[in-house]
């Protein structure tokens, strides 16, 4: 996911976006405990994701605090 897409979201669709990553976080996380993830690699991704989503979700909540 490319941080100028994020930044187009709106607020709203910034919070469905982290509760469907967070799914998806959970879903990978119940495959890598029962062996049957691929790609590993893919968790650490997904967190990444997240992270972005957070921290720009945050920066629009400062902005619009000022």
């Amino acid at each position: 996911m490319k941080v100028e897409d994020i930044r187009k979201m709106s607020a709203d669709e910034l919070s469905k976006e982290l509760t469907s990553l967070k799914e998806e976080l959970f879903k990978l996380r119940f495959q890598h405990a029962t062996n049957q993830l691929e790609n590993p690699a893919q968790i650490a991704q997904v967190k990444k994701d997240i992270a972005k989503v957070m921290t720009i979700k945050r920066e629009k909540e400062l902005a619009a605090a000022k």
